[in-house]
């Protein structure tokens, strides 16, 4: 088979061999691969039909387009593969513990309380540490990550088990799974009232991709019509059966309001990991472990709750986390107390980040400053990469004219800034799955931790976009230079409220749909003959109403012979009328259309909005 010729020039044609790129990839990475002119492969590009410049970020569905053509097969490499390479390039090996077996010590069960909304997950974690979290809740949602230690006797030994307390909504699927990456057992809550309901079953789904074992919490047995039975009998469908019915899944009957059995549940918790679970880690290497949450705290800059999985973290350790590093200033406890160092599944809370790293990123401790920074550097570029080649839209040259006409495609471009990162992402993954048809699109331009600045409501000004502002207000002069420039910043503190009125912009930002509504029909007696008006109409309304200046077609033996006629003229006797009703007479003139008969039929109608739904 021939080679690809641009302009005379013969383009390296492959044999189906695999080439590596990373997400957000050029075509002059491409061409680098194989050896090619990056400009030819514009020139390909632009033969296949997409306008695409040497230096762009594209899609990954571009550049598996391009391979095909040049007979290459294109394997985009995944975060986590990338991130890999990069580590291996500092000689890092991350996820696995040095040293063999006599280097591991026993460490605690790290746990995710997952359930159905409602069902108490933040009233259990409340029983768990006997504090109130619901008290600061906006609408009584957990709206935050965080990661808790607790203690608990069994077999009157002392153990420790620490719980990632993530918000509790379908809204934060993507935490949620995230969270149970991290976790070695899951608590699954189901009200016993209430029963398996569908986010029961999406956390189960969660709790079973990340292959962690399940202990059920049946609560709410306090509560009238509680049936901790039915529960285990409805589980047992989806594979969890209870111990007593000769399964391996612990159920235990709670009330976290009443705070009734809360032990039995912990110490299932502790007996769940020791029969099925080998929670071991090296407690003397460097820290590694990954970012439960983080925000930026106006007195001590950018905090991250991390969870150590291997190794002690100390303060004064450089650490990257995701594109952010720095040295541990000082490391502070769940409880607020400040702790000097933190061992295998300890979550602690750091400061002394340059900038807010990602809810579920990866830390880990390296011997320089210097390693620190080139690593979150080039995991920025990476990631921003990334981020160019997800924006852009894939334009053919075939449908560029009907994209730009004004009202085919419209966005709607948002600036997303919260208060924490996890909360950030949540409301930014649930936006983007917002689905109203395939004529309005969301964009989200940026999104960022801490307060709407004036960096934002410029970028904001040159894009149409609008602000929004979860859990945070804009500062210094922002919020005048918004109202100035009419820059629409609006604030949340629950996120279904964003996400509700998000919605209903985007059903705004739809082009009308119209149905037609049937008004009247008016059957014709008599035809006069006027030699200022033409033919009138001497109708019988039959049915509903006629009114002037509404639309009309003409039915002669039930078949339509005349459409879109307008209803200019309308008269009882001698007087002009607005409309005339049913079971009365009148006269009729359908303007300059004359082929009217005694017997006919004039229809009329309206087109009205149609709400959607």
């Amino acid at each position: 088979m021939q080679a690809p010729s641009v302009g005379g020039v013969m383009l390296p044609r492959g044999n189906g061999e695999a080439i590596r790129l990373s997400r957000g990839a050029s075509l002059t990475d491409f061409a680098e691969k194989i050896n090619a002119n990056p400009a030819s492969l514009v020139a390909v590009m632009m033969n296949l039909g997409e306008m695409v410049t040497a230096t762009q970020s594209v899609s990954d569905e571009t550049l598996e387009l391009l391979g095909s053509e040049m007979n290459y097969t294109v394997q985009i490499v995944s975060p986590e593969e990338e991130d890999r390479e990069l580590l291996e390039s500092f000689d890092i090996e991350f996820g696995e513990d040095e040293g063999g077996e006599e280097a591991l010590a026993s460490r605690p069960p790290v746990v995710t309380v997952m359930g159905h909304v409602d069902h108490g997950k933040t009233r259990l974690l409340d029983a768990i540490r006997k504090t109130n979290v619901i008290a600061g809740e906006a609408g009584g949602i957990t709206q935050h990550i965080g990661a808790y230690q607790v203690t608990t006797e069994v077999n009157e030994e002392d153990r420790k088990i620490t719980f990632i307390d993530t918000p509790g909504h379908e809204a934060f699927t993507a935490m949620r799974a995230r969270g149970a990456k991290s976790t070695d057992i899951a608590i699954l809550v189901v009200a016993a009232n209430d029963g398996v309901m569908p986010q029961t079953i999406e956390a189960l789904n969660h709790a079973k991709a990340a292959e962690v074992p399940i202990v059920v919490a049946v609560n709410k047995i306090d509560v009238e019509g509680a049936d901790p039975t039915k529960v285990r009998g409805q589980l047992t469908e989806y594979g969890l059966v209870a111990e007593e019915y000769g399964g391996d899944t612990m159920f235990v009957d709670i009330s976290a309001k009443q705070g009734l059995n809360i032990d039995s549940l912990l110490e299932a918790v502790v007996l769940t990991a020791d029969a099925s679970l080998d929670l071991r880690a090296n407690p003397v290497q460097d820290a590694q472990g990954i970012a439960i949450e983080s925000h930026l705290d106006r007195g001590r800059g950018a905090v991250a709750t991390v969870l150590v999985q291997r190794g002690t973290l100390r303060v004064g350790d450089t650490m990257v986390v995701g594109d952010a590093y720095g040295r541990v200033r000082a490391m502070l406890d769940d409880k607020g107390n400040n702790v000097e160092e933190a061992g295998p599944s300890t979550p602690v809370l750091v400061l002394g980040l340059t900038n807010v790293p990602g809810a579920g990123d990866n830390f880990l401790v390296v011997d320089e400053d210097r390693t620190a920074r080139q690593i979150a550097e080039k995991r920025a570029a990476r990631e921003r990469n990334a981020n160019f080649a997800k924006r852009t839209r894939r334009v053919s040259l075939e449908d560029l004219d009907k994209v730009l006409k004004a009202g085919q495609i419209q966005e709607l471009n948002l600036i997303i800034k919260g208060d924490a990162s996890g909360s950030v992402e949540a409301l930014e993954s649930s936006l983007l799955q917002l689905d109203v048809g395939e004529e309005v699109d969301i964009r989200v331009l940026h999104r960022g931790v801490g307060a709407v600045t004036e960096s934002d409501i410029d970028l904001a000004m040159g894009s149409d976009a609008i602000v929004i502002g979860f859990n945070v207000r804009a500062a210094g002069r922002a919020a005048q230079m918004a109202e100035r420039e009419g820059v629409d910043v609006r604030y949340y503190s629950v996120i279904y409220q964003a996400i509700e009125e998000i919605e209903a912009a985007l059903k705004g930002m739809l082009k009308p749909e119209y149905e037609e509504v049937e008004l009247g029909t008016a059957e014709i007696r008599e035809v006069f003959r006027s030699s200022k008006l033409g033919n009138i109409a001497g109708v019988l309304i039959r049915s509903g109403e006629v009114r002037r200046n509404t639309k009309a077609r003409l039915i002669r033996d039930g078949k339509v012979v005349a459409e879109n006629l307008t209803i200019e003229g309308l008269r009882r006797f001698k007087d002009d009328v607005t409309e005339i009703r049913e079971g009365f007479e009148g006269g009729i003139n359908l303007g300059n259309f004359n082929d009217i008969k005694v017997d006919d039929v004039i229809a009329t109608y309206e087109m009205r909005e149609k709400p959607r739904g």
